[in-house]
């Protein structure tokens, strides 16, 4: 028996040790080759890739086309699994490999067939920027042809195949997903669509809550006419929950430019940092491109060419999201006696109708019809009908139109452009061709120029439109269709403003003489308010003072409610020692401190009292995401037309509740919950709890897997700060974990544009084995920055290695 275990532990021992060496083989093996010189079919002429030191590849290439090609190679060389996944998202090819759990979501974007839509795209664009697209593909598809070493990890673990050619219409189906990620209308008409069956439309009003300083927009009372639409009420509902997430409280980004005369250089400096899901890898990948009458560095988007936000030897720009409505749903009509026939303003009409067939990984293939309309696409038909939408369904069907589903839309263009763009007007020329989604974009040159300006393609309503794109609107009436674009010219913009400085953070951006409608659901101005703040404090600013403010972490949100929540009359010792803190506290969301995660808890509690008894379960759980809750939130505790009466409890008989009452049961339910969740208070922290959480695609909702491939770690911030951190309240595991934050923070001096600096929020490497896989994160974590450099000489100081691709 002895001999026995003897030999079984040998066993072990020899199967871990094999185990192991075979770990250190895959981890070596795996890691892109940086040095040295690849002789591949494709470059016209030899291209350099130096990497730096943090791993940021440094292209010299002959020509442009060869500087797109050395791209390809390199995104594909360091973020494969990324592109891999970022394609089969836009094509709705995730079953394929993750199996049904992916199905529902493939469905839904099968229906919104964004991938056939990127190929209409792809034909209308200009000769130079499918050149692009095609190098760029050239790129990808050598290193995969090339490829010595193993597959990333993740194609190991979920046996996905070895990925397929790339093409031009790949690239082209992220862009638009990235476009699906800043906007979120029709979640927005879903929303007051389910409201509706159990509200008035003055409560819908209140709760989703106009701008500060704006009227409720006025629509007709839609309420009565959705009521009959129970049935389909429920099927967008569900379709809702399948589809990709897109934009929420806490998206968005912030922006701000001064001009020299308030800057110590004399020169301009621009600030800029994108709030967007937190991901592992990031979403962002640092690149710089330089090829004759081409040298430009910085974000880049793993499977598409060129930069998105960044500087070239002249200028500078920053994008924030300006979140104009841009989606519309329409209820069609279905003909009684034909169901592939609907009603349009001149009869009926047949359905556009495709089948779409869906692989799903260890099952039998699905097969799904697509219907569209004038309109475009029929996403209530992404899910099998529900059993109370039956009666619904065979009346009408709901379509869902977007400016971004469109085969002209030459965004992809503009961003070439804009990359070579050298002045004011060339940079104008290239913002004439970016059509979505629509950007708040900053502006500064080496000349000393700053500028703003929105591009985008923002439909025009007819002013018989009494539904203003906020709810879904009657598809055989043509009042309810739109007319076109606002015109390019008349797009919000700015050119040397005597203020020298402009700013964006996603708030309102038109006053009330502007004769456009863009949008009435702006994000709520409290980074705004704050950004404009620090840049009065001093009289000039320097790139230190700029990364300082996107460090700030003072709630503005947070301070307005104090002199409310102050009020509290505490029931427990704990709850009024936390009350008399809050006399001195500063709104200062601070990773280190205890009270901001008192406060954070307590507002949950606060605004579940308020308004779960009026909307019931579900609905509260996405009014929680809808982006302006806490003004809804702070109207009712600031009583705001006599709107404190949503702090009684429908459910409880007897006198009414009080704000008062509210607040202190909302105290003691936050400080149990805490107990709950983190034991004694002395080891309560903000940042422990508001853990940034950079999530990997799939391998993040795998609990044996998480650990090794996400990235947390303690962080500071609200949804309200400049150093921003949403945290998700309907998330029960983890309500304050931080998932959107600036995804990537960027300071350029036009005086010296070598002085720039950045950061993204992980590593440049999507392998988990590569030391630069969360290389970033840290120093993301404590805004912290690596340099802006593009000077070969300077480059070549410092750097890992250097490929060179021959043909």
């Amino acid at each position: 028996m002895k001999n026995i275990l003897k030999w079984i532990a040998l066993a072990l021992l020899i199967a871990g040790l094999v185990l192991a060496l075979a770990l250190l083989w895959y981890r070596s093996a795996s890691q892109p080759q940086i040095k040295g010189r690849l002789k591949l079919a494709g470059p016209a002429a030899a291209i350099d890739i130096i990497r730096d030191a943090e791993g940021i590849p440094h292209i010299y290439a002959q020509s442009a086309a060869d500087a797109y090609f050395a791209l390809g190679f390199a995104h594909a060389q360091d973020r494969l699994w990324q592109m891999e996944m970022n394609r089969r998202i836009a094509a709705g090819r995730v079953a394929e490999i993750l199996g049904s759990s992916a199905l529902p979501t493939d469905r839904f974007l099968r229906t919104l067939g964004i991938r056939r839509n990127a190929e209409k795209i792809l034909a209308n664009l200009s000769p130079e920027a499918r050149m692009a697209l095609e190098a760029y593909s050239r790129g990808v598809n050598a290193y995969l042809a090339n490829r010595k070493g193993p597959l990333p990890p993740e194609f190991i673990i979920t046996g996905a195949p070895a990925p397929a050619a790339w093409s031009p219409a790949d690239s082209i189906a992220w862009q638009t997903m990235m476009a699906w990620d800043l906007g979120a209308n029709w979640s927005q008409e879903i929303l007051r669509m389910r409201m509706a069956q159990r509200m008035s439309l003055e409560q819908i009003t209140q709760f989703i809550a106009p701008y500060p300083g704006d009227a409720p927009v006025k629509t007709q009372d839609y309420t009565k006419f959705y009521r009959e639409l129970g049935g389909v009420t429920q099927q967008l509902a569900a379709v809702a929950a399948i589809a990709p997430p897109s934009y929420v409280q806490g998206m968005g980004s912030n922006n701000w430019v001064v001009a020299g005369g308030k800057s110590e250089t004399g020169k301009p400096l621009l600030a800029n940092d994108p709030h967007l899901g937190l991901s592992a890898p990031a979403l962002w990948y640092f690149a710089h491109l330089s090829a004759p009458g081409l040298n430009v560095i910085g974000a880049t988007l793993p499977g598409i060419p060129g930069v998105a936000l960044g500087r070239n030897d002249r200028i500078a720009w920053g994008f924030t999201n300006t979140a104009p409505d841009v989606q519309d749903l329409y209820i069609e009509r279905i003909n009684p006696s034909s169901a592939s026939q609907y009603q349009t303003p001149t009869g009926w009409e047949n359905f556009q109708i495709r089948l779409e067939t869906i692989r799903v990984k260890g099952q039998p293939d699905v097969q799904m019809e697509v219907r569209e309309t004038r309109h475009g696409p029929v996403i209530s038909g992404a899910l099998p009908i529900l059993d109370k939408a039956n009666v619904d369904a065979r009346k009408y069907a709901v379509a869902f139109a977007w400016t971004a589903l469109r085969s002209d839309d030459m965004t992809f263009q503009s961003a070439m452009m804009l990359n070579r763009a050298r002045n004011w007007q060339e940079f104008l020329e290239a913002m004439k061709y970016f059509h979505s989604p629509q950007q708040n974009v900053v502006y500064a040159d080496v000349d000393g120029n700053i500028g703003f300006i929105a591009p985008g393609r923002v439909p025009m309503r007819k002013s018989e439109n009494d539904l203003k794109g906020l709810a879904p609107a009657l598809g055989w009436e043509s009042r309810y269709d739109w007319t076109g674009f606002i015109p390019f010219e008349k797009l919000p913009r700015q050119f040397n403003p005597a203020s020298q400085q402009i700013a964006t953070a996603n708030e309102k951006i038109v006053g009330k003489d502007y004769p456009y409608f863009i949008t009435s659901e702006w994000d709520l101005p409290y980074r705004a308010v704050r950004i404009a703040e620090l840049l009065a404090a001093k009289p000039q600013h320097n790139v230190d003072s700029f990364a300082a403010m996107q460090k700030d972490d003072i709630s503005l949100a947070a301070r307005e409610l104090l002199p409310i929540l102050r009020q509290t009359k505490g029931r427990s010792a704990r709850a009024q020692e936390f009350i008399a803190r809050l006399g001195t506290w500063d709104a200062k969301m601070d990773a280190k401190q205890t009270d901001p995660l008192i406060f954070q808890a307590w507002l949950r509690e606060i605004s579940r009292r308020i308004f779960a008894d009026e909307l019931g379960d579900d609905l509260m759980q996405d009014f929680w995401a809808h982006r302006n809750f806490h003004r809804a939130m702070a109207n009712v505790l600031k009583n705001v037309d006599g709107q404190a009466k949503w702090c009684h409890d429908v459910g409880k008989k007897g006198s009414a509740q009080s704000c008062i009452e509210l607040l202190a049961d909302a105290l003691e339910a936050a400080l149990a919950d805490l107990d709950k969740r983190f034991g004694s208070m002395a080891k309560w922290r903000w940042g422990e709890a508001h853990m940034a959480r950079s999530e990997h695609r799939p391998f993040g909702k795998v609990p044996a897997l998480s650990w090794l491939f996400d990235i947390r770690l303690p962080s500071s911030g609200d949804s309200f700060t400049i150093n921003v951190g949403r945290n998700n309240l309907r998330d029960e595991e983890e309500p304050f974990t931080s998932r959107h934050a600036a995804s990537l923070r960027a300071l350029y001096d036009l005086a010296d544009p070598e002085n720039s600096r950045f950061m993204h929020s992980t590593g440049q490497s999507g392998n988990v084995f590569s030391p630069l896989y969360r290389s970033f994160a840290e120093r993301w974590g404590k805004v912290e920055y690596v340099p802006m450099r593009m000077k070969r000489e300077t480059v070549e100081k410092n750097k890992l290695g250097t490929l060179t691709l021959s043909p």
